[in-house]
């Protein structure tokens, strides 16, 4: 028999969508600049993160990531403490986000058509997990696991409140 378990984080949470999408890979310059500005920002993300959890630094409110990639686009998934970190990050000027929306603006005025980027924001106020198998996913891939049965047995028995 598969061990279920469910995630282990509790507490407020937010989730973070943000992809691209390419429409004219030949435009190079406006792909490059949109393609190397996420891989910042989660270096910046998770080294802010291990400083924290060593006392180190304030957490930014960010828990962890997962990226996707589907044709000739990539979709991360993000998961915050909160809308307000995301939020409050995305405006925090000596950090990555700021500049890289400039210099993505900047290059997006040579070619508007060549990529979509886009994002969506979630105020989870109830989350609900199982995984069946070894090697846990999502949430659960970030925040650690507990048995199914330390929460319950059926989904409206895990949910957890943020």
């Amino acid at each position: 028999m598969v061990d279920r378990v469910t995630h282990a984080y509790e507490g407020p949470l937010a989730v973070f969508l943000i992809g691209l999408r390419v429409h004219k890979p030949w435009r190079v310059g406006v792909v490059g600049t949109a393609v190397r500005a996420m891989p910042r920002m989660v270096v910046e993300l998770e080294r802010n993160k291990a400083a924290a959890a060593r006392g180190e630094a304030e957490s930014l409110g960010y828990l962890g990531s997962r990226s996707t990639v589907n044709g000739l686009g990539t979709t991360m998934i993000q998961w915050w403490r909160s809308v307000e970190d995301i939020y409050a990050y995305a405006n925090a000027e000596p950090l990555e986000h700021r500049p890289a929306w400039l210099d993505f603006y900047r290059a997006v005025r040579t070619d508007p058509t060549a990529v979509t980027i886009w994002h969506e924001t979630y105020a989870v106020s109830a989350a609900e997990s199982v995984y069946a198998g070894p090697a846990p996913f999502g949430l659960a891939s970030i925040a650690g696991t507990v048995p199914v049965g330390r929460r319950g047995d059926t989904a409206r028995e895990r949910i957890v409140h943020g």
